[in-house]
């Protein structure tokens, strides 16, 4: 059975179409993550598939029923952003009190394990840090043990190191066989821990795949030489250019013509093409998709 699947949903907040006819199936066990720029519909797809907005047009459906009925039953768990600690409680009381909500929880002590928190179940959320706060949201959702997590940009404001172990904590729960479907804005984040990338922009799903799949379909590279003085953005194929203290890498869709171009303006110094990564498909996407519009 499918975790989710969505048919043909819209919504609209006023005459501005937030979400326009988006059809997704996630398969149980995966680890999805949505992209897209601010505004692409990704929160509000998000609200929609939890039943906190009602849909325009189209259905969800998550392991084959309602949202309502799936998340009552337990099945289902959401990480927000920011907020859900209340003042001058420890780490253990809130963990406890959501243990007894839930049908079917997991033991207090597990769901610290995973989030990687023991030893601070009696700490009050004032003395977490940043990292430990947005872990202890993670062990929030997660003690009820629900077979579809979704994380709405959940290592946003996070240092390099908190993110890392975050993920580190995300992924011993994936483990278990359990569905993610995760928000974020850094794409490397995505690269290193979905199974499957799924791009938004204007409300349309651009783009499904895995991140090797996603990178092909653009068929852009990355042409990289010793920086001189020049507008490389003129060259043919380039896309977009990225200027380094001593080199300027260039995400282009014709490789070859613009290495040629670079030889013939005598620019050809130190020169690297590489495959690109997700980043530069993903950049390439969207802008596609805006030039289209």
């Amino acid at each position: 059975m499918n975790a989710v699947e969505l048919q043909n949903l819209s919504y609209a907040y006023g005459s501005l179409r937030a979400v326009e006819d988006v059809t997704l199936t996630v398969e149980a066990g995966e680890v999805v993550a949505v992209l897209g720029p601010n505004g692409a519909g990704k929160s509000t797809t998000l609200l929609m598939l939890l039943g906190l907005l009602p849909p325009r047009t189209g259905t969800v459906r998550l392991f084959g029923d309602s949202p309502r009925t799936a998340v009552a039953a337990g099945r289902v768990a959401a990480m927000p952003q920011a907020g859900g600690l209340l003042p001058r409680s420890t780490v253990g009381d809130l963990l406890r009190f959501l243990h007894e909500v839930y049908p079917h929880p997991m033991p207090v002590a597990e769901a610290l394990g995973l989030a990687d928190l023991t030893g601070l179940a009696g700490r009050t959320v004032e003395r977490l840090s940043g990292g430990q706060a947005q872990r202890l949201r993670f062990a929030m959702a997660l003690v009820g043990r629900p077979d579809l997590l979704i994380l709405d940009e959940p290592t946003a404001a996070l240092d390099v190191e908190s993110r890392r172990a975050f993920w580190a904590a995300m992924r011993r729960y994936a483990d278990q066989g359990r569905t993610v479907l995760f928000s974020t804005h850094y794409l490397q984040e995505a690269d290193a821990n979905a199974d499957r990338i799924v791009v938004l922009d204007r409300g349309r799903v651009i783009a499904d795949g895995t991140a090797a799949e996603v990178k092909r379909r653009v068929g852009v590279r990355t042409v990289s030489v010793a920086a001189q003085e020049h507008d490389y953005s003129v060259l043919p194929g380039v896309a977009a250019v990225e200027h380094l203290p001593e080199r300027v890498v260039m995400t282009s869709t014709d490789s070859d013509a613009t290495v040629l171009a670079l030889a013939a303006a005598g620019l050809l110094r130190d020169l690297e093409v590489a495959g690109a990564g997700l980043e530069e498909a993903y950049l390439t996407l969207t802008r596609l998709t805006n030039s289209e519009a």
